[in-house]
């Protein structure tokens, strides 16, 4: 069983994994906000510069907690066909809560960017970062929205990772690396020592903090 010891240590992980390749122009981009803390030791690693993607979740009615899709600030949307259908839903039915969470993310990137321009990932390798992939949901709308702004290559990289969600992943990008797929895998934190929440000020800080 492979436990890390908090995101940063995780990172650093990967990071080392991630170093062994040869990168054109790196770009690391953590999906906020637990996968920031992880992309900032990446990119510390690899000495390249830090950035964030925000992609919310798109909870079910009366139930927000269950996630049916995910949504970025620019309307890339993914929904989970299969939970969609168990619930007798159509998408259209969740246009609501879609448009509340667009509208959180794009609230969340200007908050996290203040005082700094986006990192240009057109013709760049770019590292999708995040701390574990459970669904796959929201690192899907978070890798969908990066390919279109034609980085030379998208690789999603991450500590731990469901082997189902790892193998889904693998058709939205160009490359997966996971450094754990445990077969056993329930949820994220169970892989972690320390896993407390992100805050939106650590965020900002860490993003500050970068080149």
């Amino acid at each position: 069983m492979t436990t890390f010891r908090d995101r940063r240590a995780a990172g650093f992980s990967l990071g080392e994994q991630l170093r062994q390749r040869d990168w054109h122009a790196p770009l690391v981009l953590g999906i906020a906000r637990g996968g920031v803390v992880v992309a900032e030791a990446v990119a510390e690693v690899l000495d390249a510069p830090l950035d964030v993607v925000v992609a919310r979740k798109i909870g079910a009615p009366g139930h927000p907690e269950f996630g049916l899709g995910a949504v970025t600030s620019s309307g890339e949307t993914v929904y989970v066909e299969q939970s969609l259908r168990s619930l007798g839903l159509a998408p259209g039915e969740l246009d609501e809560t879609r448009s509340a969470e667009q509208a959180e993310a794009g609230r969340r990137e200007s908050a996290y960017l203040p005082a700094r321009q986006r990192v240009p990932r057109e013709g760049r390798d770019v590292l999708l970062i995040d701390d574990g992939l459970a669904t796959g949901v929201t690192a899907c709308a978070a890798a969908r929205t990066v390919r279109r702004e034609n980085p030379r290559s998208l690789v999603f990289a991450v500590p731990v990772g469901a082997p189902d969600a790892v193998e889904r992943m693998a058709e939205e990008v160009d490359d997966v690396v996971s450094l754990a797929q445990p077969p056993d895998f329930r949820a994220v934190g169970e892989w972690y020592a320390h896993f407390g929440q992100t805050t939106d000020d650590e965020v900002v800080a860490l993003l500050s903090g970068s080149r």
